[in-house]
């Protein structure tokens, strides 16, 4: 039976998902660990909680996330990012620019790779450097 929470695909079969797949399961994968983070630390009050969550996931908050992520990635993982960032998407939020969602398509294309390939720790770690470095994005 395959464990669905513990993946581990191997480069060529994450290679031949399309990217707007890999940015799919990476935009559940973010907000999973954004909702985790925000009640592991105490801010899951009924009231705030949706917002504080958006405010997280929107494409400028993912954006300056990759930015502060980008000198962190090995050359691989800047791959996925590149081909996430690179596809042609349409459809942009009104609250994002171009350049804005290209980015946020790349991190989400990048933590959707890493949780395939089963780089949970990997994925982690990208996840609590730039919230602990939240206050300054």
């Amino acid at each position: 039976m395959e464990n669905y929470f513990h993946l581990q695909l191997d480069k060529q079969a994450i290679g031949s998902i399309s990217v707007l797949g890999l940015a799919h399961i990476g935009d559940a994968v973010f907000e999973l660990l954004v909702r985790s983070y925000l009640c592991a630390h105490g801010k899951a009050t009924s009231k705030n909680l949706h917002k504080a969550t958006v405010g997280y996931v929107s494409a400028p908050a993912q954006a300056r996330r990759m930015d502060a992520m980008l000198p962190l990635l090995t050359p691989e993982e800047l791959a996925h990012y590149r081909r996430g960032r690179n596809t042609h998407v349409h459809g942009i939020p009104k609250n994002a620019t171009h350049e804005e969602y290209a980015k946020a398509t790349g991190l989400e294309a990048l933590f959707g790779a890493l949780y395939l390939a089963g780089q949970t720790d990997r994925l982690n770690q990208l996840f609590i450097l730039t919230m602990e470095d939240s206050h300054a994005l």
